[in-house]
């Protein structure tokens, strides 16, 4: 079986660390958002596909992101000398965007970086950022467009949103990411924003229709659970753009591209209506509290979308 999985940052890398448990590693494509790339001191920094190695090397920082136990020596020396830094970067990461930047100095594209990178890590998932082109997103907001990092950590996510902006729209897609859609037995929207880590990816071209007409399964898991984001900010973005905050309102926003919406079980009372909207729905268990409660939910999607049996 091949699985491929569209992925943001934490809540994509704790799925996919609970999927590598429950199949071959090896069998996992994850196609990564690199539209929250930014540039920080004139290196590349590439936040999903960091947290996905990271998380998958074992290695993931106490909030989700960064590397655990990492020190911030060369950060606090940069406030110090003046510098107003608001973007936490760890020595042990800053290693990862020196080598990054390095080698993309030097010619070689993001995916081979990237590719390099997590082979040093020992990952097995083979992870594809969804393009090797610049894709940024600009948030568009009542005080002016922003940046998404300054949006989501400069500002905190505190500036209501009107909109969103792709300037890469017309990207390519990275080598392999249309076939690792394409010809997987199933492809996995993982709960992660759907606004800022999953349409920056359908928009590059050719994602979208790939993933439309694949003859594999395509199921999603909301990353709305009782009304509230599980991480980050897609609550709040949901309801500055109108919708309301449910997991129903995110099934809206993946009609015709899925066969299957999966809930958690707080939302079990909206499967009637996202059935209503042309795509099937249930409801499972999934908060993923802890390396087996990852592995658990990795294990009730595959259920649910027909490859085994669901865990309590």
């Amino acid at each position: 079986m091949k699985v491929t999985v569209l992925s943001g940052g934490v809540g994509a890398a704790r799925f996919l660390e609970g999927l590598s448990r429950t199949i071959e590693p090896a069998s996992i494509t994850a196609v990564c958002n690199v539209s929250d790339d930014l540039t920080w001191h004139g290196l590349h920094v590439s936040p999903d596909l960091d947290t996905l190695m990271y998380t998958l090397a074992g290695l993931e920082g106490e909030q989700g992101w960064g590397v655990r136990g990492d020190t911030q020596t060369t950060l606090e020396r940069l406030r110090e000398i003046g510098d107003e830094e608001w973007f936490s970067i760890g020595d042990r990461d800053l290693a990862t965007h020196l080598y990054r930047t390095g080698r993309l100095r030097a010619g070689n594209t993001l995916t081979e970086v990237t590719q390099a990178l997590m082979s040093s890590h020992g990952v097995k998932v083979n992870v594809l950022p969804v393009t090797d082109e610049p894709h940024p997103t600009i948030v568009r907001t009542a005080e002016g467009d922003l940046a998404f990092q300054d949006y989501f950590v400069r500002l905190r996510g505190a500036v209501p949103v009107t909109g969103f902006e792709f300037p890469g729209r017309d990207a390519r897609p990275a080598p392999g990411v249309l076939r690792a859609i394409g010809e997987a037995d199933l492809t996995v929207i993982a709960p992660s924003n759907p606004f800022v880590s999953i349409t920056p990816m359908l928009v590059v071209q050719g994602v979208r229709q790939t993933l439309a007409r694949m003859p594999g399964k395509r199921i999603a898991v909301s990353p709305i659970v009782a009304g509230a984001a599980i991480k980050g900010p897609a609550a709040t973005m949901l309801e500055s753009l109108g919708y309301e905050v449910s997991a129903t309102a995110v099934a809206k926003l993946y009609q015709g591209l899925i066969d299957l919406f999966v809930v958690d079980t707080a939302d079990e009372a909206l499967l009637p209506e996202i059935r209503a909207l042309g795509m099937d729905a249930v409801a499972t268990d999934t908060m993923m509290t802890g390396s087996e409660g990852r592995a658990r939910v990795a294990r009730n999607v595959l259920a649910a979308a027909g490859f085994g049996e669901s865990v309590a």
